[in-house]
């Protein structure tokens, strides 16, 4: 099984002890995002899970925690988001010069090969035009170019509550002559770092810029790291161009405070006060405490290994 921590809300920010906590006592309960009254028991053992992918966008804290989950015996991967975004767009984030020197620390503590770089999403506006993002992407995969394989790009979608969160900063999605242009640009910069670029779950075809769909959650990447090969089969709970294959998602909405005015994860500032207030490192979830009333499942998990006999 894939761990996916978190694409819900930022766990390597603000949750790592938790997070150790949850290993050490071999499980975790999720909540139900649509339906709160259900909880899952995910297992949690190097037995089952082959791999965890963490997203974050600041895991300085969980920089030191990663020798104990390295001597648990849990492989993992980053994928990092790092913006040209100042704090009107991402009102909670530290200096990017401050960021991308983590990023810089986490490539020298696991190799670069397991930290992905995610210029996500791409706004474009009167104040982030094609240039800015030219111009700002040379400037940071300069800084980040040694220390990465690869790069991810997306372009915003403008959710429900994106368009209410975001009303003074973007109001309308990239339309395809930009979306080009940037693809144009970005892969010409990218070539000269040799750092391989592919874009999330977009439907426009990129290919002619070399440009391909990435697998956030990917077989090839998670195999090369694991070192054996697994069953992955595309996730059918992600967007139809999502490649991401199959994972178990522990995180929870509505509990990062990144402030990042175009995030589909996050409601409002106080559903997200709220629900960090309710945080226990020692829960077996992530938000708060199961009340007793809930109706609980345990998750059927197994390891994704292939046996011998199924690759001939």
């Amino acid at each position: 099984m894939i761990i996916s921590a978190s694409r819900r809300t930022d766990i390597p920010a603000f949750y790592s002890e938790w997070f150790i906590n949850r290993l050490k006592a071999g499980f975790a309960y999720v909540r139900n995002p649509r339906n709160p009254n259900r909880i899952m028991s995910v297992l949690l053992n190097t037995d089952v899970v082959d791999c965890i992918v963490f997203w974050t966008k600041n895991p300085k804290l969980m920089l030191s925690k990663l020798e104990t989950i390295d001597k648990m015996g849990y492989p993992y991967y980053f994928q990092f988001t790092i913006t040209p975004y100042g704090h009107k767009v991402e009102k909670g984030l530290p200096r990017k010069t401050e960021i991308m020197e983590t990023f810089k620390q986490l490539s020298n503590k696991i190799g670069k090969h397991r930290v992905i770089w995610r210029y996500d999403p791409v706004i474009v506006n009167e104040t982030f035009s094609v240039q800015y993002h030219l111009d700002a992407f040379g400037k940071m995969i300069d800084i980040l170019g040694d220390y990465t394989n690869k790069c991810i790009i997306s372009f915003v979608d403008l959710y429900t509550q994106v368009l209410r969160n975001a009303e003074n900063v973007v109001s309308s999605e990239v339309n395809t002559i930009d979306m080009n242009k940037i693809s144009q640009g970005f892969s010409d910069i990218a070539k000269k770092y040799d750092v391989l670029l592919e874009t999330c779950a977009e439907a426009i075809d990129l290919s002619p810029y070399g440009i391909h769909r990435a697998s956030c959650i990917d077989l090839n990447l998670i195999e090369n790291i694991i070192g054996y090969p697994i069953h992955g089969k595309k996730d059918p709970n992600q967007r139809p161009v999502c490649g991401c294959i199959r994972s178990i998602d522990i995180g929870a909405y509505d509990c990062c405070s990144h402030g990042c005015v175009y995030c589909y994860a996050t409601t409002n500032e106080h559903m997200i006060r709220k629900n960090m207030y309710l945080h226990d490192p020692h829960s077996p979830m992530l938000v708060g405490h199961p009340r007793g009333d809930e109706i609980m499942t345990v998750r059927e998990v197994n390891s994704l290994k292939l046996r011998q006999s199924s690759l001939f």
